[in-house]
């Protein structure tokens, strides 16, 4: 401790502790004569008792309390990021450019917006959203995010949560919506699949294991995860996410319990668009793997014995499903922290998963650069969480095993065209 701290604590400590013992000795004096006084003396006294304790309340408040905290700097914040880096630092370091992270600050800033208090002044805006996202992109530890950014360690756990929850309150349903539909139909239909709306899969993100009913989230893989169900448009923006199911559900089990499943089977997710296939009436359809039913409004893989005709439907869809899968990619390699086995409560996950994948829409929606080194950087750890295949899921609902049908035979048609 510094020897001039050290000397002005003692010595407003020293200086308290004569004001007490003064206010102390003078109550017992006035105490053992009060009988002797006459009212006149009771107001002076009652004067001099009130500026004692003025006296004794300013000195207190006027101590410094700098011994309870440690002393950080904010160097790195106020100087080097906000100053002196370029949109490419800015890039590797918060996964966009200092033009979209201003941005969404000012998006965020009605929810977390705070005032000063006595004993410090509150961190700034960005500096919050900045300590969030910095988290979302790196590996760095609490504490090394702490010390980069002149704040406590406490403090970085307190505002991650904030600026997340503020994310989801405030940008998930914006950001994680249907767009143009048209757009999407016209996107996929240059990869080969028509009226096509979106596809769907399931992705794993690890995590610890939780204190309670930790056998429920040991996926197939053996580790502990959590799944996020997404659907994704041609472009790999993400439609509609459900997350915070345990990794040892199946995908098809998290989908029947979803908003957009019971959306799709009322029909009122998309417009009602069909168009004929052949002789058969298709209305706009998702796409899944095998994990998932068959349905008029879900369209699957052939499994089993294949045909020609089978496997040019089913490389037709897996050219689609490829956008799903890259979404997932440049999820996890724009934010690596998906990756780092979450150190969070069970319930805290949803919040930080769904916050990522509006953070996802909004850089991908800002064409902000994707570098290829991302997912290099995390090779070793795909390995180590490597996905749980699903088993496939027999039978189908009725009239989608002839949409499914009379697909292929289109597509059989245009292949000898």
């Amino acid at each position: 401790m510094e020897s001039e701290l050290l000397r002005r604590m003692l010595t407003s400590l020293a200086s308290m502790s004569h004001l007490a013992v003064e206010l102390f000795l003078k109550i017992q004096s006035d105490s053992e004569s009060e009988g002797e006084e006459s009212d006149d003396a009771i107001e002076p006294r009652n004067v001099y008792y009130t500026k004692l304790l003025v006296a004794s309340t300013d000195m207190l408040s006027t101590v410094e309390r700098r011994f309870w905290a440690r002393e950080t700097s904010t160097e790195w914040w106020d100087h080097i990021v906000m100053e002196v880096w370029d949109d490419e630092q800015w890039l590797q370091n918060f996964r966009m450019r200092k033009a979209t992270f201003m941005g969404l600050c000012e998006e965020l800033a009605p929810t977390l917006q705070c005032k000063d208090t006595r004993l410090r002044a509150v961190l700034p805006v960005e500096k919050r959203v900045a300590i969030a996202v910095r988290k979302l992109a790196t590996p760095d530890s609490y504490r090394s995010v702490a010390n980069q950014s002149g704040v406590g360690k406490l403090t970085v756990g307190i505002v991650l949560m904030q600026v997340y929850k503020a994310i989801t309150c405030i940008l998930l349903r914006r950001t994680v919506t249907l767009g143009n539909v048209q757009e999407i139909v016209d996107g996929f239909a240059q990869m080969g699949f028509s009226n096509c709306g979106g596809v769907i899969d399931g992705t794993h993100i690890p995590i610890l294991g939780p204190p309670h009913l930790g056998s429920e989230y040991v996926n197939r893989k053996g580790y502990f995860s959590m799944v996020l169900q997404a659907l994704v448009d041609h472009r790999g923006h993400f439609i509609d996410i459900n997350t915070g199911w345990p990794g040892k559900v199946h995908d098809t089990r998290i989908f029947r319990n979803t908003w957009l499943f019971r959306k799709m089977q009322a029909g009122t997710f998309f417009p009602e668009w069909k168009i004929m296939v052949g002789e058969v009436e298709m209305p706009i359809v998702i796409l899944g793997d095998p994990a998932y039913p068959l349905m008029p409004w879900l369209m699957k893989p052939y499994t089993g014995s294949l045909d020609s005709s089978k496997e040019r439907f089913n490389y037709r869809l897996s050219r689609c499903q490829m956008t799903v899968e890259c979404a997932f990619g440049r999820l996890k390699g724009r934010w690596r922290s998906l990756y780092g086995k979450l150190d969070l409560a069970e319930n805290s996950i949803p919040t930080v998963i769904s916050a990522c994948c509006a953070l996802h829409n909004i850089c991908e929606g800002k064409d902000e650069s994707f570098t290829q080194a991302w997912p290099s950087e995390v090779q070793h750890l795909e390995a180590e969480f490597a996905q749980p295949e699903n088993r496939a899921i027999t039978g189908a609902q009725r009239g989608a095993a002839r949409i499914r049908d009379a697909l292929r035979e289109q597509f059989e048609a245009e292949n000898q065209q």
